[in-house]
């Protein structure tokens, strides 16, 4: 009698400290991972979520990015941090659908090592080359590496950078060389500076370029022509295709374990800051729409995600490292 006493009182402990917890969280600074560079799709868009999260919350909440094999590290990060509230991530398609088809081994469960918070929103992402380049559009570069296989390169940074890139590739019958980066922004240095001869990322980091006249739009990866950038067309009308497409997409999670009422919390601020008119109005013209929802809308979300990207890679013949 005395010990299930006993066990009852711990318990109903634990429950009262739980919720004193949930009640008063938070009580202290947030920690928000990014897992690429600064200057980053990724940190570009959790930087501006993150602002508005903060007012909600009445908390700081820091970025720290932390960069490194396609969001890998900082992913392990967040999976390894306490489940608190205090240590959040700004995952992407990266770092919780593709990466498992990616590698050979991850150094923690992708499918169970996070609570998802919510979703925040997708950009397309433009084809871009170097000026130099003796291609004015998408079927005029496929004739030149038809024509000279393996011997134009491309940049990636990220799961989708690549992964955009090897589709293309797998579909139009060519062969490219790949030259791995840590960050976008690097990449797109030595892309402008000749170093690499094709880049397909994100608008936030192609966008200003292709406006500049630094770099060479040729196509963007989505299903329907983009509102800030109409006259570029889609992969698909420039190659007669029907089924390309290869969007990144932004959501926020917590290590697992996190408390319901903690997430809910999360959640509800993040959905304030997906609504938030500057934030619609600021990524607008990088292509980013929002769409604010449950964490278990997020769940459902990934598992298809997960799906869909695997199905690429295993299409583009990309081998796990």
């Amino acid at each position: 009698m005395k010990t299930t006493y006993l066990a009852t009182l711990l318990t109903a402990a634990l429950l009262a400290t739980a919720t004193a917890h949930a009640q008063s969280y938070p009580s202290k600074p947030i920690k928000a991972i990014v897992p690429f560079a600064a200057g980053s799709a990724t940190d570009q868009i959790g930087r501006a979520f993150v602002q508005k999260m903060s007012e909600q919350l009445g908390q700081p909440i820091i970025i720290e990015n932390k960069a490194g094999v396609n969001g890998m590290l900082g992913a392990d990060a967040v999976a390894k941090a306490a489940p608190d509230g205090y240590t959040l991530m700004v995952g992407t398609n990266s770092t919780n659908a593709a990466l498992k088809s990616l590698m050979k081994k991850l150094p923690y469960d992708q499918d169970t090592a996070f609570a998802p918070i919510g979703y925040m929103g997708s950009v397309p992402l433009i084809i871009t080359v170097n000026n130099d380049v003796p291609a004015k559009n998408l079927k005029e570069l496929v004739a030149l590496a038809k024509a000279k296989p393996t011997q134009l390169t491309f940049a990636s940074a990220s799961t989708s950078q690549r992964v955009s890139t090897e589709v293309l590739m797998s579909m139009s019958g060519i062969q490219m060389t790949h030259v791995p980066y840590k960050s976008g922004p690097a990449a797109m240095t030595d892309l402008i500076g000749g170093q690499v001869n094709l880049f397909s990322a994100d608008f936030a980091v192609t966008l200003p370029q292709v406006k500049a006249g630094k770099i060479r739009g040729l196509a963007v990866t989505s299903m329907q022509r983009s509102k800030a950038i109409p006259e570029l067309p889609t992969v698909n009308e420039a190659l007669g295709l029907k089924d390309y497409e290869l969007i990144a997409y932004f959501a926020m999670f917590a290590p697992a374990g996190t408390p319901a009422d903690v997430i809910a919390k999360l959640n509800k601020a993040l959905n304030a800051a997906a609504n938030d008119k500057d934030i619609q109005e600021k990524f607008a013209a990088i292509g980013f729409e929002t769409a604010p929802g449950t964490p278990e809308a997020l769940a459902q979300r990934n598992k298809a995600e997960t799906v869909k990207w695997a199905k690429a890679i295993r299409d583009a013949k990309i081998e796990a490292e």
